[in-house]
């Protein structure tokens, strides 16, 4: 399934920008070897790289009851199940 299979929601939101002529003719010149429009490129350039950001994190914040419990699941994992075999072998959504 490709993203123009999917329904989207109404784009309802502005998001404004200001770019030099140079910056909007490469970001034009790219869109039209997609075959799409400068917002449709910008849209599905900018939400890949929010994807990308968000699933990178690596830095988070645990009080130490938390942490002894994150570092005793990971070095002793539940065996894996027919649900968790077929989770990792799913497509990601955004992918």
């Amino acid at each position: 399934m490709t993203a123009t299979d999917r329904q989207t929601p109404p784009r309802t939101a502005a998001i404004t920008i200001r770019a030099s002529s140079q910056q909007r003719d490469l970001i034009d010149r790219a869109a039209r070897l997609l075959g799409k429009n400068r917002s449709e490129f910008m849209l599905d350039v900018a939400c890949r790289e929010a994807q990308d950001t968000l699933l990178d994190q690596r830095f988070f914040v645990l009080d130490p009851e938390a942490y002894d419990r994150f570092v005793e699941m990971l070095d002793n994992p539940p065996p894996p199940t027919d649900a968790l075999r077929e989770l990792l072998n799913r497509k990601p959504a955004w992918g």
